[in-house]
């Protein structure tokens, strides 16, 4: 059984990474994924105009589903893809418990930042070392295999669901100009 707690958390980090990938801020973050939906100027405007009373869950709903997009596809260029285990990708049943969660927490109307531990304030400017911090784990050095499609994390896949979060997104480490799949198999 996996908490609401630990949900929250994979969830925080998800929102997090999908933020720092779009591309098409101003400035540009990561540039993994070809959109701006969270900033106040582009398409958090957008949202705002359009769904007034839900604009910031629909705009972190719409970026995390972009990254997800991105995610899929590069999981799809690799073998054995019902194997693999990312950040955007947890398997069915712990997938079907993230959407449940999200559904929960947006019909709150409660904006993100409060209903979720996300660690940096996505309505500020970009600050790639606070980033490269936030996803750090504090003395400890994940470690990868590069292979054709990814990043193959080594060793068992940790026995906390919030744990194997945080390695996927220490994984990222260090940041290329291209999402870098990092992931377990299962």
């Amino acid at each position: 059984m996996i908490s609401n707690t630990v949900i929250d958390n994979i969830l925080a980090l998800q929102i997090t990474v999908s933020w720092a990938g779009e591309g098409l801020s101003e400035p540009r973050r990561l540039d993994w994924w070809k959109t701006d939906l969270v900033d106040a100027e582009g398409g958090g405007d957008f949202f705002k105009r359009l769904l007034p009373k839900t604009y910031l869950w629909a705009s972190v709903e719409a970026v995390r589903t972009a990254a997800m997009y991105v995610d899929d596809q590069c999981r799809h260029s690799m073998s054995r893809t019902d194997e693999i285990r990312t950040i955007f990708f947890w398997g069915f049943e712990i997938a079907e418990k993230i959407h449940e969660r999200l559904d929960y927490l947006r019909h709150n109307l409660n904006p993100p930042s409060d209903a979720l531990p996300i660690p940096i304030d996505l309505y500020s400017k970009f600050n790639r070392s606070e980033f490269e911090e936030t996803i750090r784990i504090p003395g400890n050095t994940i470690e990868y295999k590069i292979v054709p499609g990814g990043r193959e994390l080594k060793g068992p896949i940790p026995a906390s669901h919030e744990l194997t979060a945080r390695h996927f997104a220490a994984a990222l480490l260090p940041l290329d100009s291209q999402y870098p799949v990092p992931f377990f198999r299962v």
